[in-house]
């Protein structure tokens, strides 16, 4: 009697131990296959994915390590359901907005602070006849980024002969603030049939932000520089013409003087009223010179000294007219002397130095 009721005692752990494995079984046959009607909303995870290295066996479960309070078994992990997910674009630097670069490879994205760009969050899986439903759980949002919105696109191809699907969330984000700033990693979920939900996580992404190019230190400098250029030539142009009009007044200046110290020369020999008209002549030149283009004269010959010397013009000219009146009017012959004194003040009135 005694040694009955010791075998029944060892029996009943055992009895509980099968009985809970049964049940455990049961619950992972409800959620290997999902019904037509849940295969759009839910995940269907093949047997093989349960009995995988690693994860939980329905044999191997006791009292003390069950999946959980109701009884589930663990739920597989999403690379051995053979779904990805992705983070950014691969391979194609400038489909994310205005950021370049890659999400996915050596070179971080880069954008400018105020620019508004798509982040795309790629989640693949092999179809194997059903859907599945991708919740997103998470936002964007983040120190200097801000999420304006996100939409969702689907797609299906075929890949080494399997038919693969896979949903795109485009989240719309902002750049707020400048430096090396961190997308953060987005979370989604999926529903299974029995009510449980497979978590899925993407990498946070950095991106590079910068500050807008100012292109008005440029401008300003490029004005003040051309400005500069500007008045250097300005400067340049007048030193020149100034240096031109210096040499034309050089030029004339000795021709003059060449035609007086002829005229010198000659004063002892030549008639009286011929050298002084020809005096006159030479004044003239100097007047035509002098204020010709003011007063619209284009010949020496039609210079009127008296008008010049009425309106101020030629001031201490008077006594030298007079004798240039003497000589056209038939005044009397003159001495040298006389004429010499008459052509030294024709060279001071003219401003001529005779040379040494």
């Amino acid at each position: 009697m005694k040694e009955k009721n010791v075998n029944s005692k060892t029996a009943k752990p055992v009895k509980a131990k099968k009985a809970k494995a049964e049940t455990q079984e049961k619950n992972a046959d409800s959620l290997l296959v999902a019904t037509k009607k849940d295969s759009t909303n839910v995940l269907a995870i093949e047997p093989d994915c349960l009995n995988a290295p690693g994860n939980l066996d329905a044999g191997a479960v006791d009292g003390d390590s069950a999946g959980n309070d109701a009884g589930m078994p663990a739920l597989p992990t999403a690379e051995q359901l053979g779904i990805t997910i992705t983070a950014g674009n691969v391979g194609n630097a400038g489909d994310a907005g205005n950021a370049t670069g890659s999400a996915t490879g050596n070179v971080p994205l880069s954008a400018t602070v105020g620019d508004t760009i798509i982040f795309p969050v790629t989640v693949s899986w092999s179809v194997n006849g059903s859907a599945i439903l991708v919740v997103p759980t998470s936002s964007a949002n983040a120190k200097g980024i801000l999420q304006l919105g996100v939409s969702q696109e689907s797609s299906r191809s075929v890949k080494d002969g399997k038919e693969m699907a896979q949903i795109t969330f485009n989240y719309k984000l902002v750049m707020q603030d400048t430096g090396n700033l961190n997308i953060p990693a987005m979370r989604f979920e999926i529903p299974t049939p029995m009510g449980q939900s497979l978590d899925l996580r993407s990498d946070s992404v950095p991106i590079r932000v910068d500050a807008p190019f100012n292109a008005m230190p440029f401008i300003a400098g490029g004005a003040v520089g051309v400005c500069v250029l500007l008045a250097a030539l300005w400067r340049m142009r007048k030193r020149a013409h100034l240096r031109a009009a210096t040499a034309a007044k050089n030029a004339f200046e000795n021709a003059l003087r060449e035609k007086m110290v002829v005229l010198k020369q000659r004063v002892m020999v030549a008639d009286s009223r011929e050298w002084l008209l020809e005096l006159e002549g030479i004044c003239k030149e100097y007047a035509l010179h002098q204020f010709g283009a003011a007063e619209g004269t284009a010949a020496a010959s039609a210079v009127n000294l008296d008008a010049l010397v009425a309106d101020g013009k030629l001031d201490g000219w008077k006594p030298l007219l007079e004798e240039f009146a003497h000589a056209r009017y038939g005044g009397g012959k003159r001495d040298s002397f006389e004429n010499k004194e008459t052509w030294k003040l024709a060279m001071t009135l003219m401003g001529i130095k005779e040379e040494d």
